[in-house]
């Protein structure tokens, strides 16, 4: 049999190394945050003559001119842009709509949407709410499901060591967007959040299937194996399942980066990262965690 826990230290090291970068980007650069968080107006617009980056220049300049700040411009389809400016009203965007006509006589409106600065801090403080509201409930349901594991052995360590890897998992995804940010000035939104929330579900679900063997292997092994050997066992029975799992919905989120919406395509970037952040956690964080603190316990 594979002894997947002879190179666990490894597994802490690779999981530093991935984390590290996105670390110092998030202490460096932060986030590029949308209009979502930080308050502003996406104006959405369509012309067949928009084409090339001189005819988005020339659209910049007008709102320039009209002193009106534009965040970023992003591409949603062919001839159409999504442009973030500070909040303007309705008033404020027909007269800019009506100069951009001067030179693109088509120009029509697709989207008109203005956050107030005062919902995009309660959009904050929400989401990271629900990251430790569901960290939180995954500790105690985790803890109540496996209350009957045998002892010496205590449930609240496998709802705690599930925890840590899908905050292993957390911490990619947004180290991941933080260098996107600066690098490639992609924001984050409310799209954004609802990933991580899906991310951790997953996470925690994989980590599941990896626990769930290792309790019904303890049960049956009597103590007559050591915690070491019965969690290698476990992951050994249970890594081909997680793998066609994880490559499944890999692929899926890959046909959609590629031919999905422009709209959508951080979204499914950042549960392409996170579900495979989360397979790898699951497998090589979150049990070798739980062996390093039981071997703690008994040295």
């Amino acid at each position: 049999m594979i002894d997947l826990m002879k190179f666990k230290y490894l597994y802490f090291l690779i999981s530093l190394l991935v984390i590290i970068p996105g670390i110092i980007s998030l202490a460096l650069y932060g986030l590029r945050l949308s209009i979502d968080f930080t308050g502003g107006t996406l104006l959405e617009v369509k012309s067949e003559k928009l084409k090339v980056k001189s005819d988005i220049d020339k659209i910049k300049s007008i709102f320039n001119t009209e002193k009106v700040e534009i965040g970023s411009v992003q591409r949603t389809g062919l001839g159409t842009y999504l442009f973030r400016t500070r909040t303007i009203d309705s008033k404020r965007k027909d007269q800019l709509l009506i100069l951009a006509r001067k030179h693109y006589p088509d120009l029509s409106e697709v989207r008109f949407e203005t956050v107030g600065p005062v919902i995009g801090k309660e959009l904050t403080i929400k989401a990271i709410q629900s990251v430790v509201v569901a960290s939180i409930a995954i500790i105690i349901y985790i803890a109540y499901a496996f209350r009957h594991i045998p002892k010496p052995y205590s449930p609240w360590k496998f709802g705690i060591s599930a925890v840590v890897a899908l905050l292993h998992d957390v911490l990619v995804v947004v180290g991941v967007f933080s260098l996107l940010g600066h690098f490639a000035n992609v924001e984050i939104d409310a799209l954004f959040v609802t990933a991580l929330l899906t991310v951790i579900g997953f996470s925690v679900h994989d980590t599941i299937v990896v626990f769930d063997r290792v309790r019904e292997n303890l049960i049956k092994s009597g103590n007559k194996k050591s915690f070491t050997d019965v969690v290698n066992e476990s992951l050994v029975q249970t890594l081909v399942r997680s793998l066609n799992t994880s490559l499944t919905v890999l692929l899926v989120l890959l046909a959609l980066i590629l031919f999905g919406g422009e709209s959508i395509k951080w979204f499914v970037v950042a549960l392409f990262v996170g579900v495979f952040s989360g397979t790898y956690s699951s497998i090589f964080n979150a049990a070798p965690l739980l062996v390093l603190w039981e071997e703690k316990k008994r040295s």
